[in-house]
Parts: structure tokens; sequence; C-alpha cells
């Protein structure tokens, strides 16, 4: 039964928007979903929190004219349940019947296409080099990406094409015009905004070791080899190739205080190496990372801020809200960076996560090589990222 095929509850039913469920959940709040979406969406991607109780009762469960007694001894009656599904119509009808069996129940407005549609920009207070830096953030995949506005221009880096209006939107509030939007490589989880920024006025950016991936379109834009600077205002942003979650894979190091690290670091982990080559390529591309991080990333000063393009559920935040942290805070919390390369290697092949949703006809759309339009584009990165080995075998004790 597709969403909009549920009739109107009999009841009133009241609606929660994403922002407000995010807020609660960020300010600790105790909150209660009830997920209807089917098992298998549900363990791939859901809402979490260290305040959330989240259960999973598909949304046919609730279909029969009685529902069973069994199902709703899984629902919670002393406190208020979060309905939830893809979009909002199961959600909303879910709602209207536990309404009507005297639960206390609301449900979430567009569900969660609409949690994946929250994107918020937090200020990278550490930053300590001209202009200001902000981290994008997107919880639904853990998406991340950085905006720096210095006087009247303003770059992004790792822009989505769902948010390309949001870019720009935001630059024009800074008083800003947007001038660059660099890609850090051939992303595996989302579809780039690059091209899109670019037709409207932008200087797309992407990594010149990248093209030989077959990109079609690498003529239209700008491209960045190791060592190239780009100026906004009186920064400067500078390409620093560092090959490993793919042979294109580029850093930027911006104005000398932090480094963009696209998928080559996380604050809680490494890129995984299999998203290119495949588990054949896999050994040579975690080799290739190992150098990476140790002769261009690991080499920088250590009070150098690194903000990767991902977080997870693992990663904690630092005290401004970003998902950063210095260089030298990273080598201390992390095993991997302290290995010598065998060790290194087999532990990111050891425990790899499973691909990302779609990873790989999003690749040959970032690539260029297929078309999708906005919404099979944003259906398309719904879901997790997964562009990370595993963190439980990453971070020290």
């Amino acid at each position: 039964m597709d969403a909009d095929d549920f009739p109107t509850p009999d009841v009133a039913v009241e609606s929660v928007e994403p922002e407000q469920l995010k807020a609660r959940i960020d300010d600790g709040e105790d909150v209660t979903l009830l997920d209807a979406r089917m098992t298998s969406e549900y363990e791939e991607w859901r809402i979490e929190g260290e305040s959330v109780e989240s259960i999973n009762v598909p949304y046919f469960e609730f279909l029969e004219d009685e529902i069973d007694e069994e199902v709703l001894a899984e629902i919670p009656e002393d406190r208020q349940v979060t309905v939830l599904c893809a979009k909002g119509g199961a959600s909303e009808y879910v709602a209207g019947r536990l309404i009507e069996a005297g639960y206390d129940v609301v449900h979430l407005e567009d569900g969660m296409n609409g949690w994946a549609r929250i994107y918020d920009a937090v200020e990278v207070t550490e930053y300590d080099g001209a202009g200001t830096l902000y981290q994008y953030q997107r919880p639904s995949s853990g998406c991340l990406g950085y905006l720096l506005v210095d006087g009247d221009e303003a770059a992004v880096i790792d822009p989505l094409r769902a948010f390309t209006d949001r870019y720009l939107d935001d630059a024009d509030e800074h008083d800003a015009d947007l001038a660059y939007a660099l890609d850090t490589h051939v992303h595996a989880d989302h579809i780039s905004g690059v091209r899109d920024l670019d037709e409207a006025g932008v200087e797309g950016v992407i990594p010149e070791a990248a093209v030989d991936r077959g990109v079609t379109y690498a003529d239209e834009l700008t491209q960045a080899a190791d060592g190239d600077e780009f100026a906004v205002g009186d920064a400067t942003i500078e390409a620093v190739y560092t090959p490993g979650h793919t042979t294109g894979m580029t850093s930027y190091l911006v104005d000398g205080s932090f480094l963009a690290t696209g998928d080559g670091l996380f604050v809680e982990s490494v890129a995984r190496p299999d998203l290119e080559e495949g588990d054949e390529g896999a050994p040579d591309a975690a080799r290739m990372l190992y150098e990476s991080l140790q002769d261009r990333v690991l080499s920088l000063p250590e009070d150098t801020i690194v903000g990767g393009a991902h977080f997870s559920d693992a990663a904690e935040p630092a005290a401004d809200g970003t998902y950063t942290a210095p260089i030298g805070q990273l080598v201390e919390e992390m095993d991997a960076l302290t290995m010598d390369e065998a060790d290194f290697v087999d532990l990111i092949l050891a425990d790899m996560p499973p691909r990302p949703a779609n990873y790989e006809e999003i690749i040959a759309t970032n690539l260029g090589q297929e078309q999708v339009d906005d919404e099979e584009a944003f259906t398309l990165e719904l879901g997790p990222n997964n562009c990370a080995a595993s963190q439980e075998s990453l971070a020290g004790d």
C-alpha cells in the first residue's frame, strides 16, 4: 500500500515537524518513536540518539479492524509516542488508530523524507583562519559540508545537490557571493551539488586526479591539482592530494587552520578503501590511504582542525557542536593512526560495513554517466552513508 493510499483517520492527529523532533533530541529530552516502516528499512537506517527509544512495528499490523493485543502491548501507555514512516501517510493512519485506542500519539510530518531534509549550519569556532567557517550537518545520513565566508566572498566544500539553493541563500545572507563549489572526490553516498552550483554561476571545482575515473563533464569545471590555491576574500583554500578512499581523493586546507578531509579521515574513523576498485583493489587502496594519512595529513601541525565529509553515531561532537577535532587529538584517540602499514591495512580490511545503498548508481550519476532528476537523486541517497571503515575496531581503548 502506498502512503497516499491510506485513509484519513477519523480522529484529529497532531503532527510534529522534523526540526521540532530534532530539537527535542538535541536537548536530551526523552523521546519514544514508533517506526511503522518495514523491518528491513528500519534495520538499515533509523532515527537514533542517547535519549531516543525506538520501536519498530510495521504499518500493516494496524490494518485489521481490531489491532492485535500483542501489538498494542509493544506500545508504551505512560508517555507520548511519535509515529513515523517513510513519507508521513502511514504514520498518520497508524497514529489515528492508536489515538482511537486511547494512546497519547503524534506523527512525524513527512516521515523519514522530512528528516532527510534537515540541514544545519554550525560555526567551527576553533577555526583560526581568515573569515568564518561553518559545518553543514545532515543528521539523516551523517553528511557534512563546509561554508567559508570572508568579506564579500564565500566557498562551499562537498555540497549536496538537494541543498543547492541553500548554499546560495546562506552566502547571500552573509552579503557574500558564492565564488567556489569544491568536491573532495567522486562521492558514493550522495549526489554532488557542484555541477548545479556551477550552472548557477558558481565556479565548480573537482579534483584533477578524479577525472580518469570517467568524469564526463571535466572540461566544464575547474580541475584542482595538488597544491592549487583558491582565494576566498583574504583566506586561501589549498588542494592537498590524499588518495586512498578513492584514487582522486583530495583534501582542502582552509587558510592553514582547517583540513576538510572528505572521506579520508573522520573524527571517529578512517575511510573504507573498497568503493572504487572493490574487494580486489581494496588492499592497494588501503596502503595508499596509509601513506596519505601519514605523509599528507598527520604531518600538518597537531593543532590543525580536521573535519570529514561524514559522521556516524559513534562520533562525539566537539564543544562547538561540530564534528571536528585537532590532529593531535585524533592521533591520541585513534589507534589506526599510530600503527605500522601492515597492521593498518589488516585492521581496516577486517570488518568493513555494508556498502552505501545505491552506491553504484550514485557514483555513475556523480561521474555524469547517468542522469537523474531531483526527486530520483533525493531518493537514491536516503539511508546511511557507510563510507567509513568499522568504527568499533579503529578507536583506542
